[in-house]
C-alpha cells in the first residue's frame, strides 16, 4: 500500500511539474510575441502577461522579473539556432558556409523576435552581470559551431576570430537592409539573402588562399 502511495506522489509531481513546464513556455512564448513588435525597455510585464492571457501576478510566480523572463526567451531563440547550425554542420558531406549563412539568415527573418532581442542585448546590455554572462554563453555556443565548421575547412590558425567575423557579417546585414525602404518584404528577404551568399562565397574563397 505504501509503495502504491508513493508511485501515486510521484505521479501527481511529474503532472505538477509538466504543467509547471507548461505555463513557463506559454508565458515565453507571449513575451517573444510582445518583444517583437516593441523595445525591449518599452515592454512591461502587463504587457506580457495580457498576451499570454493571464494575471502579471502569475507571471511573477515563474520569472522574478522583466529581465529573467527577457533572458528565458533569449536562450530559447539561442538553443534553436545552435541546433539548426549543430545538424546542418552534422550532416554535411562537406563544409558549407552557403547553407550555414542561409539558415542562419532564414532564421533570423522567420523569428523577428530573436533578432530584436539579440540585438538589444548587443547594443544596449542593461542586464545584470549575471544574466549577461548566461546570453554570452549562449552567443559562444554558436561561435563553437562556426568553430567547427571553419576548422572542417582546414583553416589554419585560430579560427574563433573568424567565427565572429562570419557572425557579426551576417547580423550585419539584418541591420542594414532589414528595412530596406522602397521595397517589398519578399524583396528585401531575397536581397538579404543575395548578400548573405556573397559573405559566404568571400570567406570560403579566403580559405582556399
Amino acid at each position: 500500500m505504501k509503495h502504491k502511495s508513493t508511485k501515486q506522489n510521484k505521479a501527481f509531481a511529474d503532472l505538477k511539474s509538466e504543467a509547471r513546464l507548461a505555463r513557463q513556455t506559454v508565458i515565453i512564448q507571449a513575451a517573444q510575441r510582445v518583444f517583437a513588435v516593441k523595445p525591449f525597455n518599452k515592454v512591461s510585464i502587463r504587457d506580457i502577461a495580457r498576451e499570454a492571457g493571464i494575471s502579471h501576478a502569475t507571471i511573477y510566480r515563474y520569472f522574478p522579473d522583466q529581465q529573467s523572463l527577457f533572458v528565458e526567451a533569449f536562450l530559447q531563440g539561442a538553443g534553436e539556432i545552435t541546433d539548426t547550425l549543430k545538424n546542418l554542420i552534422e550532416k554535411s558531406k562537406t563544409p558549407d558556409l552557403l547553407k550555414i549563412s542561409n539558415a542562419y539568415m532564414t532564421y533570423l527573418m522567420d523569428n523577428d523576435q530573436y533578432f530584436r532581442m539579440m540585438t538589444h542585448f548587443m547594443l544596449d546590455g542593461s542586464l545584470s552581470a549575471e544574466k549577461i554572462e548566461k546570453l554570452n554563453e549562449a552567443e559562444r555556443r554558436i561561435f563553437d559551431q562556426l568553430d567547427r565548421l571553419f576548422n572542417n575547412m582546414k583553416r589554419t590558425g585560430p579560427v574563433r576570430p573568424l567565427s565572429h567575423a562570419f557572425f557579426a557579417a551576417l547580423n550585419g546585414v539584418l541591420i542594414t537592409f532589414r528595412n530596406y525602404p522602397g521595397r517589398s518584404p519578399k524583396a528585401v528577404r531575397r536581397h538579404m539573402l543575395n548578400i548573405a551568399e556573397v559573405i559566404a562565397r568571400s570567406f570560403s574563397s579566403d580559405l582556399s588562399q
